[in-house]
């Protein structure tokens, strides 16, 4: 009796675990475990929806129709509750499209939601997807047939033009053969022409009216000649060839005038008593002056690094910023001057790159240049601003070069967007090693320091 008892309670226990595992493969194959999140959207003609149809993402099974809301006008649609995984949410956006779609050509039917832009927020819960309505085969059919219709007609419209045409052909054509018929006949301006004798005869009267007047143009030309004749024998050809010698006398007194003008200049700037003629002491004062200005702006730049007046230059603004060196930049304290207004930027911030490998400015990145310049407006149009450059490469040359170019595009793009003077801005690449005392021990991108 007991080892009864054993048997049947083992047999209960084995039964509900295959209950319980199979109303596990039933829910998961239904997803009924799964987390989900609902969704809604309307149809005016479900074609063939029920409850229970499958509902997919992107062409993934992602969950099922759980309600179908029916319309209370005509006016109104179906109104579907989508049961949706809640791991394809993230390509379930505000602008998803749902559209009824069907399994090979006479299927099974299927809602298909097809995945969002990236720039949409993901669907909210209890939202409302919009939908495209399903084309019905017997409209296709009837729009089919409404456009052989509208064929039929326009053939038959053609048809008709094309009769009407032969119409005005074959009326053009009688009109050709009834008006060569009438030049045979005599009919008409033209007909007279062929028929009429008497108009034959004006005909030759106006050719040897035309006979006569050519012989009145030949009298003419021989008169022509004879006036020729009359202007050579009074030898009017000897009276221009001695007006030709006059004007040649006279343009050989302005070449001797030129040469003279020539040796009075040529003795104006001719060689002085040391054998040095004008044109090189001209050259040799203007070298002299040339000089003296490069020796007063030495001066000036050692004054702007003197103990006693760098900070009078500081104060006037006096910053060499066309040609910063790096290491003679980390050194200088006026660059490094906690008091200036640093704003960093990283390289993914501003910078992209070309297909050619070459480095430029992107949309977001002057987008990010714009936003800054905004807000120090003010101190950016009446400071020196530098622009440092950083990165980060394998070796120096790259590192150099790469900084140098990043700085450059962005003191380009300060100048020619927001018309600053290219005096007043600065560019110096620093690899990817800040100066001291600006609490960055490395960095890969740009700096704007705004001096104060």
């Amino acid at each position: 009796m007991p080892n009864r008892n054993v048997a049947v309670g083992i047999f209960v226990a084995a039964g509900l675990a295959l209950f319980t595992l199979g109303i596990f493969l039933i829910g998961d194959q239904h997803k009924a475990f799964a987390r989900h999140f609902e969704v809604y959207t309307e149809f005016a003609n479900l074609d063939g929806l029920a409850k229970g149809t499958k509902v997919r993402v992107s062409g993934m099974d992602a969950g099922e129709v759980v309600d179908i809301g029916v319309p209370t006008q005509p006016a109104s649609k179906f109104r579907l509750k989508l049961r949706i995984e809640q791991g394809l949410h993230p390509l379930v956006r505000t602008d998803s499209v749902v559209t009824i779609a069907t399994e090979g050509v006479v299927g099974d039917k299927f809602l298909l939601v097809h995945q969002g832009s990236p720039n949409s927020a993901e669907a909210g819960p209890s939202m409302t997807l919009p939908s495209n309505e399903p084309s019905d085969i017997s409209d296709l059919l009837e729009k089919s047939a409404g456009v052989l219709k509208d064929v039929n007609s326009m053939m038959k419209e053609a048809g008709g033009k094309l009769n009407s045409a032969l119409d005005a052909v074959t009326k053009t054509v009688n009109n050709a053969d009834d008006i060569i018929i009438g030049l045979k006949q005599g009919r008409g301006p033209a007909g007279m022409l062929l028929r009429d004798e008497d108009t034959a005869d004006l005909l030759r009267q106006t050719v040897e009216n035309a006979r006569q007047a050519t012989s009145s143009l030949r009298h003419a030309a021989d008169q022509a000649d004879a006036m020729v004749s009359d202007l050579q024998s009074r030898q009017l050809g000897q009276k221009a060839d001695d007006a030709m010698v006059s004007a040649k006398n006279a343009a050989q007194n302005i070449d001797e005038t030129s040469r003279q003008l020539h040796q009075t200049l040529t003795a104006a700037i001719g060689q002085d008593e040391r054998g040095v003629d004008a044109a090189t002491n001209f050259g040799q004062s203007l070298s002299n002056f040339n000089q003296a200005t490069e020796n007063m702006a030495e001066d000036t730049e050692a004054l702007k690094h003197n103990l006693f007046f760098r900070g009078y230059f500081k104060h006037r603004g006096y910053y060499n910023l066309s040609n910063l060196k790096p290491d003679r930049y980390r050194q200088d304290k006026i660059f490094s001057d906690p008091a200036n207004h640093r704003q960093w930027f990283t390289d993914e911030d501003l910078f992209q790159t070309r297909a050619d490998g070459i480095e430029t400015l992107s949309a977001p990145g002057k987008r990010r240049i714009d936003g800054v310049a905004t807000q120090l407006r003010d101190a950016m149009a009446s400071r020196p601003i530098v622009v440092e450059g950083y990165a980060s490469a394998s070796d120096y040359e790259e590192q150099f070069a790469k900084s140098r170019n990043r700085a450059i595009l962005v003191s380009q793009y300060l100048h020619t967007h927001f018309h600053l003077g290219l005096e007043n801005v600065g560019v110096v690449p620093l690899r990817d090693q800040p100066p001291s005392g600006v609490h960055k021990d490395h960095w890969d991108g740009i700096c704007m320091v705004i001096l104060k």
